[in-house]
């Protein structure tokens, strides 16, 4: 008899997170070599920063990024009407039964950290993390 082993935990299991790699890697290098016959793809340096994958490795989401945050939009389209040859180039690349399908996203997580930043900076955040520091040095002496 064999033992179905399924992931249990609320993440990734560990082979979504490596297949995840390999697609992002994989279709980075894609990318960045200019494999894909299109003018619009071919002129525009994009990173693909992370790829999550679905339970079945069926589904690949990549979120990605143009260089430099210009031309968000016309990125994306470009990446959705050449989804079909980066299958087939990524596909060819990697060693599963399967090509995932491929589905693109703009990677807001650059937004989010400037929005980080700029709290951080106020001198409302700045006073209490200063009180916090001297109340920790006074609990240690």
């Amino acid at each position: 008899m064999s033992v179905k082993r399924q992931h249990q935990g609320t993440g990734p299991s560990q082979r979504q997170l490596r297949v995840a790699e390999l697609i992002r890697r994989t279709l980075s290098e894609v990318l960045a070599r200019g494999d894909v016959h299109d003018p619009d793809l071919s002129r525009m340096p994009i990173t693909v920063s992370e790829v999550r994958t679905s339970t079945d490795l069926k589904i690949a989401t990549a979120y990605v990024m143009p260089l430099g945050g210009k031309d968000q939009h016309t990125a994306l389209k470009a990446l959705a009407r050449n989804k079909a040859e980066l299958r087939h180039l990524v596909g060819r690349e990697l060693t599963l039964k399967y090509a995932p399908d491929l589905r693109f996203k703009l990677d807001e997580t650059f937004d989010r950290m400037d929005d980080t930043r700029r709290l951080l900076g106020q001198d409302r955040v700045q006073r209490d993390v200063n009180a916090a520091g001297h109340d920790d040095d006074a609990d240690r002496d």
